[in-house]
């Protein structure tokens, strides 16, 4: 079971570095508010997130900022006590782990910028959704598996 946790979380590991490594590139090559098409519907963007998810509570003053990362800090002691006590269950713990790793990697930025860099900008027309990054990929992706494990369990 030790083994298996330490995996689970050296992927947590490498999503939290492959975001934090993407949003360097992006800053490295991008100036804020700067749109880089690569298709006709996907777009390289820089912007600074100073909320959560949408931008949630962006324009709040400040305080987000603190509120934001403890819930980060939260969530993952939660997450890492899951994976300890459930390291064997493939497809939960890959799902804990991708969120995991998300969650690191935008508490990350909030502690060290202040804000969260958002990259990945698709559209078509008039419609956009907001850009997200690496991270949010991976946490969408966690709660995926997560909601998929659990309504396998519900069928069985």
């Amino acid at each position: 079971m030790r083994k298996a946790l330490w995996g689970w979380l050296a992927l947590s590991g490498v999503v939290m570095a492959l975001d934090i490594y993407s949003k360097h590139l992006v800053q490295q090559a991008l100036l804020y508010g700067e749109q880089r098409p690569v298709t006709s519907f996907f777009n390289l963007v820089l912007f600074h997130n100073e909320g959560a998810a949408f931008s949630f509570l962006a324009g709040a003053g400040g305080w987000q900022r603190i509120f934001f990362s403890a819930i980060a800090l939260v969530a993952a002691v939660i997450i890492v006590d899951l994976l300890r006590k459930h390291a064997e269950q493939k497809v939960f713990s890959l799902g804990l782990a991708l969120i995991l790793g998300g969650a690191l990697g935008n508490l990350y930025d909030r502690v060290s910028l202040g804000y969260v860099v958002d990259f990945l900008f698709f559209h078509y027309e008039t419609f956009y959704w907001p850009a997200f990054n690496v991270a949010d990929s991976a946490i969408v992706g966690g709660v995926m598996l997560l909601l998929w494990d659990s309504l396998g369990k519900a069928k069985a």
